[in-house]
């Protein structure tokens, strides 16, 4: 199989493994897509999609240059190698610095991304496999695409935490958000599936699965979101706590011992759905459970739904006017049970849940779940690696400018 259309690649590397896909850029639906998992280990894998067909093979050398190699290798074997005209990158967070898409343009600046504070699970790791990249691909164009960057036109009244402005101004302490390339295309397949004025209407997205957060986008750009510094803060996730109050976490750490380190563990890796629910992080086991009659997982996902109700309010009150609520994620695109209790707890903002609608949409499917006119709630299953493939084109010179 050959291609002689300019072809883009696409790379999220994270600590112990490196997802990709192949885009060509006339079709939305990748031409292949893949995982190396378990980078580092004797028993790291990597595994190539094709067409639904999915081959898995054990890494020779197991480091994240060998899965590139093996990607490599996978590329030229198909006929693809040659037609790889840029590669995208995605990074969790761009700080104050990046508050766009940019060109990779030296190992400086990978060392300045691989280095950012604010991420240091992820951050590290991309700009591993930015390396790893430049290694396999050294003519191509290079592109960093970055989560935060969509969260950048927040105001200082959105962004600015109430401690000390020293910390801001020496150490950069503020709200960057996450997920942002998602929220950023969801929101724009909501005002272009609803018909919505680009540059008058009101989206509040919800990205739910193991992270989640909520955007609030008026014209199109992001004026507000529920995560902060990190993604800790904002709604209750997987294993994560969402919003605390800090006397809790201190009062805690007096009363068990804990340090920080182990409060930061306890917060991000304990809590959430996992931790309140003493059961699982998977909201599908929570939500079998509790129409089983599980009365804890059945709370535990009352609590997960009021801070999301909170929240869709919230950032409703922060715009002119609200016409759709988005859902997305692996949670979003996939439980009704989920979005039926949300959006059952949102009368007062005008929606009426249409039970028959909701109950069909999952699997990647995407359609109206309300019957309310406006506003409107909307699934739309989310697609991060089309928009760093499109932000990628772009800065390579591959297709116009699209004045974003």
């Amino acid at each position: 199989m050959s291609s002689s259309t300019p072809l883009i690649l696409v790379i999220n590397s994270g600590s112990s493994s490196l997802k990709f896909a192949l885009f060509s850029l006339s079709e939305r639906k990748p031409l292949a897509s893949g995982l190396a998992e378990r980078l580092g280990q004797p028993d790291a894998t990597i595994r190539f999609d094709i067409d639904g067909t999915k081959n898995k093979f054990p890494l020779a050398q197991t480091n994240h240059q060998g899965a590139v190699d093996s990607l490599m290798a996978f590329l030229k074997e198909h006929g693809w190698f040659e037609a790889v005209a840029a590669v995208g990158h995605r990074v969790v967070n761009g700080g104050e610095r990046f508050t766009s898409s940019q060109i990779v343009t030296d190992d400086a600046m990978i060392e300045e991304i691989g280095s950012c504070p604010f991420a240091p699970l992820h951050n590290p790791a991309h700009a591993i496999g930015m390396r790893a990249a430049v290694h396999a691909f050294p003519t191509l164009t290079q592109v960093a695409v970055f989560d935060t960057a969509f969260h950048q036109t927040m105001k200082p009244e959105a962004y600015l935490y109430a401690l000390p402005r020293k910390y801001y101004r020496d150490l950069g302490v503020r709200r960057y958000g996450a997920h942002g390339t998602s929220h950023r295309y969801v929101s724009g397949e909501a005002i272009r599936l609803l018909g919505l004025d680009p540059h008058d209407s009101g989206v509040v997205v919800c990205h739910l699965g193991n992270g989640s957060s909520a955007t609030a986008v008026w014209g199109g750009k992001c004026v507000d979101t529920s995560m902060g510094l990190t993604p800790l803060e904002g709604l209750v996730m997987g294993t994560r706590t969402g919003d605390i109050d800090y006397g809790a976490l201190a009062y805690i750490a007096k009363k068990t011992g804990l340090d920080v380190d182990g409060l930061e563990k306890m917060a991000n890796r304990e809590s959430g759905l996992l931790g309140l629910s003493e059961l699982s992080n998977d909201c599908r086991t929570l939500t079998e459970a509790a129409e089983n009659g599980n009365k804890q997982a059945e709370e535990t996902l009352d609590v997960f739904v009021h801070r999301l109700v909170r929240y869709i309010g919230a950032l409703t009150a922060v715009m002119p006017r609200l016409d759709a609520v988005a859902f997305t994620g692996g949670i979003g695109e996939n439980s009704a049970y989920i979005r039926s209790r949300t959006l059952k707890r949102l009368s007062a903002l005008g929606l009426d849940l249409d039970e028959e609608a909701n109950a069909k949409i999952y699997g990647g499917k995407s359609g109206i779940i309300s019957k309310s006119k406006k506003p409107v709630a909307i699934v739309i299953p989310t697609d991060e690696e089309w928009m760093i493939a499109e932000d990628t084109a772009e800065l390579a010179g591959l297709v116009p400018a699209s004045g974003k």
